[in-house]
């Protein structure tokens, strides 16, 4: 077992707490999450809603967890890349539609690129945990 230094835990909780935060808002607020589900996928939306914040509490939790840190960041790494179509659908969805404000057109444009430094991050929770 890995004995973290104060500094190294720090990232884990960080990441930790974004992803529980955000897996709980699935539940409190999932309209917002549904208008995001690209359409292609079958089913209904909330669905997909209800199972990503599933999998963002998991992964939290994981991640909270030192003797589970190393596979949290492993399923980090692999929920930012899952979730990323969502992301596209949302910058998608803001850009053609006329109505949307110009801030969250640039918001969500903007955060496009921001998956690559998330994963990035959730491997060195991975690795400093090993």
């Amino acid at each position: 077992m890995t004995t973290d230094s104060p500094a190294r835990p720090r990232r884990a909780q960080l990441m930790a707490a974004a992803l529980f935060g955000m897996g709980t808002l699935h539940f409190v607020v999932p309209r917002p999450f549904d208008s995001i589900v690209p359409p292609a996928l079958p089913g209904k939306a909330r669905t997909y809603t209800y199972w990503s914040g599933v999998a963002e509490i998991g992964v939290a939790t994981a991640l909270a967890v030192p003797r589970t840190r190393r596979l949290g960041g492993l399923l980090a790494m692999l929920l930012f890349i899952a979730v990323y179509p969502a992301n596209v659908q949302m910058a998608v969805d803001s850009v053609r539609n006329p109505k949307a404000p110009l801030a969250l057109k640039a918001v969500s444009l903007l955060r496009l690129p921001l998956q690559v430094p998330m994963v990035r991050q959730a491997w060195k929770v991975r690795r400093e945990a090993a």
